[in-house]
């Protein structure tokens, strides 16, 4: 049967996706010639444009090479490679869940560090990115925005710019996922509150410089975060799934 996508958005996402898999999975294996453009091109129902952009991406991370004259392979396990995942990573609620889960060790490593480097100056670019972040509103791309900027402002104050680069890179997926938290939280007063409270402890334990109080706060609010999820109502958690893009068709045998 027929590999073709069905959907017509984000096909280029999708195609590096559905191929990202296949390496993972070991379909195909390192060192592996890939089929020509123009046959995976038929094979998924997409234009060689979409193709080419398709393995451009997969070859920006490492995940595939080219040989001049052989054509583009399945790049040898030991070579270097960009962290990466799967452009599909956030099309569920568990998936949002999941990437809450993946920042909950990490705020809190950031929030502690952050505080035992903390200065004056640090203190004020935090404060400055808290105000701005609860003078958004509650829904929205700039409260998004502004979220995580307020994180970022906290990963920067540890003076380790891989802290910094790595939540960049998470900013990527974290954004359907918090305009997802942030959503589900406006739908409720009590949920508002409650974010803005632990907001505030995070920075207020960082800026003066409370270790165990900074990793506290920002554990307990990524806790939250997916306890407040998990607890919505089923119409609302139905709601906010339709905001994420549809996961990919699976392969046909």
């Amino acid at each position: 049967m027929s590999d073709a996508l069905q959907a017509p958005e984000r096909l280029t996402d999708k195609l590096a996706g559905l191929l990202l898999q296949r390496i993972e999975s070991g379909e195909l294996a390192p060192d592996e010639r890939l089929p020509t453009e123009q046959r995976l091109a038929e094979q998924f129902g997409v234009s060689r444009t979409v193709v080419r952009e398709a393995v451009s991406r997969l070859k920006s991370i490492g995940l595939l090479t080219s040989r001049q004259g052989s054509g583009v392979f399945v790049a040898p396990r030991h070579q270097a490679r960009a962290l990466a995942f799967d452009p599909l990573v956030v099309t569920s609620m568990e998936s949002v869940l999941q990437v809450v889960e993946v920042r909950r060790g990490l705020e809190a490593d950031v929030a502690a560090l952050a505080a035992q480097r903390m200065t004056p100056e640090k203190a004020r670019t935090i404060a400055e990115a808290l105000e701005h972040l609860e003078a958004c509103p509650p829904q929205g791309a700039e409260g998004v925005e502004a979220d995580l900027a307020f994180h970022r402002s906290i990963a920067r104050a540890t003076e380790n710019p891989h802290y910094e680069r790595l939540l960049g890179f998470l900013e990527q997926y974290q954004r359907e996922s918090m305009c997802v938290t942030r959503t589900n939280e406006a739908l409720d007063s009590g949920y508002m509150v409650e974010v803005r409270e632990e907001h505030r402890a995070i920075a207020e334990a960082v800026m003066r410089g409370d270790v165990l109080a900074a990793r506290q706060a920002a554990m307990l609010h990524m806790h939250n975060a997916a306890r407040r999820l998990n607890n919505a109502a089923p119409p609302i958690r139905r709601a906010l799934g339709a905001m994420l893009t549809p996961s990919p068709p699976g392969f046909s045998s």
